[in-house]
């Protein structure tokens, strides 16, 4: 124990690390795009079931350390800023490993006007800018689950998918919902196989559309017009084409709720004014979060956060 007071990155990396947070900063300066410094601290948090956020209690104040920068960029939006980004912290509780921190750098942004695809090609501009070169492929969620699963991930029963899940995770999945089935089955046997460089993976199901709008694919089939990218196998961000409807965010956030409670985690009470911020006017917009640490961690070529953090949580 005598080594933790010292930091897990070296020296090298933190200077790199450093020389990155300028190059984001210099990429979106020269694309007009307003940094903006959100508040980590807040009295509400996100309802979704699979995020845990981390509470705060004080005299003083009491609530949630910010999963993301989102809900108060997206009042932002509703509020006239324009294009935005937001680099820093954000936290989520349960977290922890060689991918995964609870307290992260995230670079989240948001293209007014804009659709999913055109904030795809934003992303590749960026890691191309700090990996020249880099190999970049575009792929329907459908397709690349079809190719290492031999099925449709959108009109597969559930049963397929919870017998799948039994035979790669454990008897738990015998009753999981079909979302969980498909991350399980796409973590576990989509993921790893991957090709190497930015894979850029779109049209996900409908139920795993979070805050996305849904629409229908060129098969008829409900799909969100979410996307996620993948760096060398790495999962490294998730974007939408945001939902502007306040009525159906409700019902989104409604349905967390009622999952929270069936699962047996804790009641979390629906952001009351993202919700406003909705229905008075959020623009029609894509917006995308980044992992800042695990870019790093590609970049430099190691296998854990600790390597490219000044201090990750095992050292606190």
């Amino acid at each position: 124990m005598t080594s933790q007071w010292q930091p897990g990155t070296s020296l090298p990396i933190l200077r790199q690390r450093s020389r990155v947070f300028a190059e984001l900063r210099e990429f979106f300066q020269q694309r007009q795009v307003l940094e903006v410094d959100v508040p980590v601290l807040a009295s509400a948090t996100v309802t979704d079931h699979n995020i845990e956020s981390i509470q705060i209690r004080s005299p003083m104040a009491a609530g949630y350390l910010q999963t993301s920068p989102e809900y108060f960029m997206k009042r932002l939006l509703a509020a006239g800023s324009g294009d935005i980004y937001s680099l820093g912290k954000a936290f989520r509780d349960g977290e922890s490993g060689s991918r995964h921190n609870p307290e992260f750098t995230l670079l989240e942004w948001y293209r007014c006007g804009w659709d999913e695809h055109q904030l795809m090609g934003e992303v590749a501009d960026l890691i191309a800018t700090l990996l020249p070169d880099i190999a970049v492929r575009r792929v329907t969620y459908a397709e690349v689950f079809y190719q290492h699963l031999q099925l449709d991930p959108h009109l597969a029963e559930l049963t397929t998918l919870q017998r799948l899940a039994v035979e790669m995770g454990s008897p738990a999945w015998a009753d999981e919902s079909r979302a969980n089935c498909l991350d399980l089955l796409f973590s576990v046997a989509v993921e790893p196989k991957l090709d190497a460089g930015l894979v850029l993976v779109y049209d996900y199901p409908a139920c795993q559309a979070a805050l996305a709008k849904c629409a229908e694919d060129g098969q008829g089939r409900k799909v969100s017009r979410r996307f996620e990218a993948f760096l060398n196998r790495v999962e490294l961000a998730n974007g939408y084409c945001e939902l502007t409807d306040a009525a159906e965010q409700a019902a989104r956030f409604a349905e967390d709720q009622r999952l929270r409670l069936e699962s047996g985690k804790a009641k979390v009470a629906a952001d009351s004014r993202l919700l406003a911020a909705i229905q008075a006017g959020l623009p029609e917009c894509a917006g995308v979060a980044l992992g800042v640490d695990r870019l790093l961690m590609q970049m430099v070529g190691v296998d854990a956060l600790d390597q490219v953090m000044p201090f990750s949580w095992s050292r606190c």
